[in-house]
């Protein structure tokens, strides 16, 4: 079995990969100081509700873009799966696509990892969007390479923003709240993040199809992403399992074997 883990800079997801599909996938805080002994068990108690153990884990793949984070989990491969883990970004460790971008090291683990993901599930060209702490758009090429795209603040850290800096405004929970105009408080942050997130995402979906000037299909995951779900056209696939898929992939065209 292959434990795939990826490093954000909120949450931390560890998936579980047998060699015919995902046995599991949890989500813990990101935090940069739990040691590997911590993680274990923590982990271990998960596999056993998933009926299996560490005893059955044989590899690991990492990506990260909390780098302190690296150490304490590159620790618990060594310790308590037996394996050097692969770590995206490492030299060595083969993407299998072009990064046609002017600075190529800019470009994060994650948004890497889910063209490769993306490409893989669903071919190109494509927009891939990852809504997390922050909220990114990325291109994947006809041929699968990473041609950049956009970065900009989250939803969650747009409320964080608005409460931390208007005295009067409480933290709401993120939700069609039934209608665009607020009749109070609560009601109007939650049109605003709401409906201006789904303007934001259609508005910046047709001025990226319009200036790459040919047939895109888009893709939403991210924690954040199944709440739109549904709620417009301009997605065409919700896949929560994209990052995962982009990391088993990442292992197998780096010799892995399961």
């Amino acid at each position: 079995m292959l434990l795939a883990i990826d490093v954000g800079n909120t949450n931390t997801k560890f998936a579980v990969h047998d060699g015919a599909g995902w046995r599991a996938q949890w989500r813990a805080s990101t935090d940069s100081s739990r040691t590997a002994d911590e993680y274990a068990p923590w982990l271990a108690q998960l596999m056993e509700l998933g009926g299996f153990s560490f005893a059955e884990i044989k590899a690991c793949i990492i990506s990260t873009v909390v780098p302190q984070a690296l150490f304490n989990l590159r620790n618990l491969s060594r310790r308590y799966v037996g394996a050097e883990p692969m770590v995206v970004g490492e030299a060595g460790v083969q993407l299998g696509i072009e990064v046609r971008i002017d600075k190529p090291s800019e470009a994060g683990a994650d948004r890497l990892v889910n063209a490769v993901g993306a490409f893989v599930e669903y071919g190109g060209p494509a927009i891939v969007i990852d809504s997390g702490t922050a909220t990114t758009f990325d291109i994947v090429a006809a041929d699968g390479a990473f041609e950049g795209g956009i970065i900009m603040p989250g939803i969650n850290l747009s409320l964080q923003a608005l409460h931390d800096a208007a005295a009067r405004l409480p933290r709401v929970e993120i939700r069609d709240p039934g209608r665009v105009i607020g009749k109070d408080t609560v009601s109007a942050m939650q049109s605003g993040i709401y409906w201006g997130s789904i303007e934001m995402i259609e508005g910046l979906c047709r001025r990226i199809r319009a200036e790459y000037g040919k047939p895109m299909q888009t893709i939403a995951t991210g924690g954040v992403a199944a709440i739109f779900e549904g709620a417009f056209p301009a997605i065409d696939h919700f896949d929560q399992d994209l990052t995962s898929r982009g990391l088993l992939e990442i292992f197998k065209r780096n010799g892995g074997v399961l």
